[in-house]
């Protein structure tokens, strides 16, 4: 049997209904005012430019084209040194040769320095690359923030210096609200320390 149609306009307001609900919390677990989260992560973006550290940003799939999209941004845009560690000769030989756990932790552990700032994206919040790279980056003393959303008990959830969390639990929905979140941050950036949104 075949599924009814999903209208345009609920699906939209199931994808606006998730942002509106996005629940930033940090390193310690404490619940911060949305508008708040995006304000630090802004300062602690600024703060990787003004000492010419690095910003990297993860993710598998579809998180993945999003990691290279705002890496493109950050660095013609924004003039941000970034990188999306995600080539594919890369990775493949770090799956292969060591594990596909260590695919991200492996590039951040000889790239990033103290200071430097990761983004990871994981709609599940559970993929075990995602989570070894935030979980590398602490005793190196590199900033986190993740991007979650399906099960509110995700490992991501609690891992980073900020974490935000989108209440949705399809890919689809959750990959669309990161994407949203992903630009609001840039341009929020871009409004404070650049040359405005374009």
């Amino acid at each position: 049997m075949r599924a009814a149609a999903e209208l345009w306009t609920g699906y939209a307001d199931i994808i606006t209904a998730g942002l509106r609900d996005t629940i930033v919390t940090d390193a310690s677990g404490a619940t911060l005012p949305t508008q708040d989260g995006f304000a630090q992560w802004v300062a602690m973006t600024h703060a990787v430019r003004q000492r010419d550290g690095q910003l990297f940003i993860i993710g598998n799939g579809g998180s993945a084209a999003m990691a290279s999209h705002m890496v493109t941004d950050a660095i013609a845009i924004a003039h941000l040194r970034a990188n999306a560690l995600n080539d594919p000769t890369m990775i493949t030989a770090a799956a292969n040769d060591v594990s596909f756990e260590q695919t991200f932790a492996l590039q951040l552990e000889h790239l990033a320095r103290p200071g430097d700032l990761v983004i990871a994206i994981s709609q599940s919040g559970n993929s075990a690359n995602i989570v070894r790279a935030v979980e590398v980056c602490r005793p190196r003393d590199i900033r986190t923030i993740t991007l979650s959303a399906m099960r509110t008990d995700n490992r991501c959830r609690a891992a980073g210096d900020l974490n935000f969390y989108v209440p949705l639990a399809r890919y689809g929905l959750a990959q669309s609200a990161h994407q949203v979140v992903l630009h609001y941050w840039f341009d929020q950036y871009l409004d404070h320390h650049g040359q405005g949104a374009v």
